[in-house]
């Protein structure tokens, strides 16, 4: 019977050593299977202030594009200029032209003082566009039988045109030296305006002369001027 209880006894201690032996392997083989333990996640380091995440990626790249151009809308965007309407002519610019006569113009004669014997013819434009003065005023006395003569030396460099209410003047030398003509006198004056042509047109102005007024076939008419003391001066 003693010899059962210490085999007995045996038995159990050595049941027990093989079961502390196995229970530290098994210890030892979870420890290796573990592995090493994963790093601790990296925090921003300190810097005394809050960090601040940055802006995500699509944001950045929002950010550093250029703008669009904004779309078409179809529209013409063409300078205006294209459109716009040219400035509109000056009335006596715009008006028709044509010769002066005596349906668009009055005449009127005066007598001066000087020269002595000469009377001035003054032509106003009363129409409503610009007339031109063509070359010197036909003139007879009354019902003479010629044209009194026309002074060639009193041509200007150009055509007088007259705008509405411009003048244009003439001078009338009634006689050459003394004693050198026969003098008629006369109540009347017929003035005929020159076409472009330098014929003239049928129908006259006709004007009362001043009192006492002698002429002979010496005297002349000047072409047309633009002002009056040059008309005076022949």
């Amino acid at each position: 019977m003693r010899t059962h209880r210490i085999r007995t006894t045996a038995l159990t201690a050595t049941a027990l050593v093989a079961a502390l032996s196995l229970t530290a392997c098994a210890g030892n083989e979870g420890t290796k299977s573990a592995g090493p333990a994963p790093a601790a996640a990296s925090t921003p380091a300190a810097t005394g202030t809050d960090a601040t995440p940055g802006p995500a990626a699509s944001e950045t790249a929002e950010s550093s594009a250029s703008p669009a151009a904004p779309a078409s809308s179809g529209e013409n965007t063409a300078p205006h200029s294209a459109t716009t309407k040219a400035p509109q002519a000056t009335p006596a610019a715009s008006a028709a032209r044509t010769a002066c006569t005596t349906a668009n113009t009055r005449v009127t004669v005066t007598q001066v003082s000087r020269p002595i014997n000469h009377l001035l013819l003054t032509l106003k434009n009363t129409g409503s566009g610009l007339c031109d003065a063509y070359y010197a005023p036909h003139l007879r006395f009354d019902e003479a039988q010629s044209v009194f003569p026309i002074l060639e030396s009193s041509k200007p460099q150009a055509v007088v045109t007259l705008a509405p209410g411009e003048e244009a003047y003439a001078g009338i030398g009634l006689s050459g030296e003394p004693g050198q003509g026969t003098l008629n006198k006369s109540k009347n004056l017929s003035v005929y305006f020159a076409k472009r042509n330098g014929s003239t047109y049928d129908k006259p102005a006709t004007l009362k002369l001043p009192a006492e007024t002698y002429w002979d076939g010496n005297g002349f008419v000047t072409y047309w001027q633009s002002d009056r003391a040059t008309a005076l001066t022949f």
